[in-house]
């Protein structure tokens, strides 16, 4: 495995969603994680430690918000940017609520995904 490969998790309870996005960012070099709930979301983030997180708003249990922010209250994961997602029409004020540091409206195309992950690597 490449060591200097980029991280990302990706927090979503659609397989279809998660199976796109693996494959478009394996494909551009991402080591990609996938989980379908943000249980244990702290440990699994500390152990992975990846470079960016996509944070969808329904995920099981807690729900997107209250994962974000529990990643944020964590000093040493909050410099991970997480990129909210969701197809709620709300997105940008649910990802300021959140605390996200960009977001991703679904559906979405390639190049949105490239954009808004170049965003927020570059802050």
């Amino acid at each position: 495995m490449n060591k200097s490969a980029k991280k990302i998790v990706i927090f979503d309870d659609d397989e279809d969603i998660l199976s796109i996005c693996v494959y478009i960012l394996e494909e551009q070099g991402w080591e990609v994680y996938t989980y379908t709930n943000c249980n244990n979301i702290v440990e699994r983030i500390s152990e992975i430690k990846p470079d960016v997180i996509l944070m969808d708003n329904w995920i099981p249990d807690e729900g997107g918000i209250i994962a974000t922010q529990t990643l944020k209250k964590e000093e040493s994961l909050q410099q991970i940017p997480v990129i909210y997602f969701s197809a709620n029409s709300d997105i940008q004020l649910l990802a300021e609520h959140a605390g996200a540091d960009g977001y991703l409206a679904k559906p979405f195309d390639l190049e949105e995904l490239d954009r808004v992950i170049g965003d927020v690597m570059v802050k």
